[in-house]
């Protein structure tokens, strides 16, 4: 086994530890001299108010000293409080997929505004946004939450529901927004709960199994019990790191999941960069049961999940009608009028395939362009991409599971990165790096972060600078 150190080493390629701390140092300060009213207000909230000086905790987690405080954002573009302006390759982790604030988006906010918010009810926008859904992604069964960890929530319990099986099967690696069920650690082969994990008092692992990804083997023998209500997964993995599946991964999946009586429920909030009906859609993987968050209303918190009909007739067969809401499953918001007005808008006039053809056209180019520099500096890294997300992965050769991926990661080298391209104007997400191309992004947006990639690396030390 390759030891972390050794791991590390490689994946940066020769280049120098010291020196390449001393570049992020260097990096850092001029990220906070760059943004001194973020720097006084980050002094000011470190205690009080918001825990941390932050909404949300993981906003924290940026590799940046503090993070930027958004004045204000449009397509690709955002504009922070001191004034600087940022072409945004994060957008929001997703979220903002197809741009911020985007204009079909504020014209249904603007319309629903007038009308209502929530109500309890279906709006009048219901019955259209289940056709579309059924239209684009395949199932025929909808329901509405307001994230993508509430719409895994409930679809891992319809899918308990329609099985009787209480255990389900997740990959070594992902992640599935704050399902608890899925929010364990593979450790010397064994599923544990998650390291990380915060507050837990029932202990996750005793009805989930991780295997690692593309492991065939591995899958047959967790499948072989007939006790698994559910698969739950991303097509591709894109929580730590890229990993694509290896050839007839998914077919070989499926058709054993099928033998085993095991549903299959894609995660898809990432892998919608694919194209308009997802990843499943393109590669025909005939899921079970879908879910998608975060993009699908343009920005405005929203997820919904789908089911075939026969785990929809099994989910309300087993609901006691005496018990009305109190079933785990759903929230007051969940469905609300403005929810359905946003996902109507995006589904019909974001999610086109005009829009997708620009997407994948500049993710082509951007991946090509990453490429090509990666070779002029002799770096043995590559890239990996699905649809108009890509990232860099530190090896040489491609990632086959989340071991690999740990492997090949470097906290230092990839916060360098990061912090170097944001001071050029440019961010990332704070995860691995990861990219995405919107359709406001342009040729001139692609051609001017190359232009910086290629001078941050190089500024990468050589290891016989140490």
């Amino acid at each position: 086994m390759t030891h972390p150190a050794s791991a590390r080493a490689q994946a940066r390629g020769r280049i120098a530890g010291e020196a390449l701390e001393a570049l992020l140092t260097a990096e850092k300060t001029r990220y906070v001299e760059s943004r001194p009213l973020a720097a006084a207000r980050s002094t000011r909230n470190s205690r009080g108010g918001f825990a941390g000086g932050v909404p949300m905790h993981w906003m924290r987690d940026w590799p940046q000293p503090f993070p930027m405080v958004i004045d204000m954002a449009q397509g690709n573009r955002l504009r922070d409080i001191d004034g600087n302006d940022i072409v945004d390759f994060c957008l929001g982790d997703t979220g903002a997929m197809f741009g911020h604030s985007p204009a079909p988006v504020m014209q249904a906010i603007r319309r629903q505004e007038a009308k209502g918010l929530t109500f309890m009810l279906p709006s009048a926008d219901a019955d259209r946004v289940g056709e579309l859904l059924e239209e684009r992604f395949g199932l025929p069964c909808w329901q509405m939450a307001v994230t993508a960890s509430d719409a895994n929530r409930f679809a891992l319990r319809a899918a308990r529901a329609a099985t009787g099986r209480k255990r389900i099967l997740v990959f070594d690696g992902c992640y599935h927004g704050t399902a608890e069920d899925t929010l364990v650690d593979l450790v010397d082969g064994k599923t544990v709960a998650r390291r990380s994990l915060i507050g837990q008092v029932q202990d996750p692992s005793q009805t989930t199994v991780m295997i690692p990804f593309n492991d065939r083997a591995a899958l047959e023998a967790a499948l072989s019990g007939n006790d698994i209500a559910c698969v739950i997964a991303e097509p591709v993995m894109t929580n730590c790191g890229m990993i694509l599946p290896e050839e007839g991964f998914w077919a070989f999946l499926r058709e054993a999941t099928r033998r085993s009586g095991t549903l299959l429920l894609l995660d898809e909030t990432h892998t919608i960069s694919t194209g308009p009906g997802g990843y499943g859609r393109v590669h025909n993987l005939e899921p079970d049961l879908f879910v998608v968050g975060k993009p699908i209303a343009g920005g405005v918190p929203a997820a919904v999940w789908g089911m075939t009909q026969t785990v929809s007739d099994r989910l309300f067969a087993a609901r006691p009608e005496s018990e009305h809401g109190h079933s785990g499953i759903g929230t007051t918001l969940s469905g609300n009028a403005l929810q359905l007005a946003c996902v109507r808008a995006t589904l019909e006039e974001l999610m086109t395939p005009a829009n997708y053809e620009k997407m994948l056209a500049g993710a082509e180019k951007l991946d090509e362009g990453i490429s090509a520099l990666i070779a002029h500096h002799g770096l043995p890294w590559h890239t990996a991409r699905v649809g108009a997300r890509l990232e860099i992965v530190f090896s040489s050769a491609p990632v086959r599971n989340a071991a690999e991926a740990r492997a090949a990661q470097d906290a230092m080298l990839e916060s360098t990165l990061h912090v170097a391209l944001l001071n050029r104007g440019f961010l990332l997400t704070p995860f691995h790096n990861m990219m995405l191309v919107s359709p406001d992004t342009t040729e001139a947006d692609i051609a001017a972060f190359l232009a910086a990639f290629g001078e941050v690396l190089a500024l990468l030390p050589p290891a016989n600078e140490q």
